[in-house]
């Protein structure tokens, strides 16, 4: 491959690379945690007890050290629990 192809190989990597990175950021804006509304299997990531660190690993419905994403400010109105809440129902 000549210098001129490998130069912009790299530079179009970089600038999807931005992009890409960009819409995740403006996706997570308009999202956030919401504990304890996930259904069995359909967590979005990694509880808050540790004891998974995937999505998909949740066991149980509406454990609420797990969590899924969901529209900003409708956590409240689905029944959830925000992540201090979440941690202070877990040590109960």
């Amino acid at each position: 491959m000549s210098h001129s192809k490998t130069l912009s190989t790299a530079l179009a990597a970089a600038l999807a690379l931005g992009l890409v990175q960009q819409a995740q950021a403006e996706d997570k804006g308009a999202k956030e945690k919401c504990y304890g509304i996930a259904k069995a299997g359909q967590n979005d990531c990694a509880n808050l007890n540790g004891s998974h660190s995937c999505a998909g690993q949740a066991t149980t419905n509406n454990a609420p050290e797990e969590w899924r994403y969901v529209a900003k400010g409708s956590c409240k109105s689905q029944g959830g629990l925000s992540t201090e809440e979440a941690r202070a129902k877990m040590k109960k």
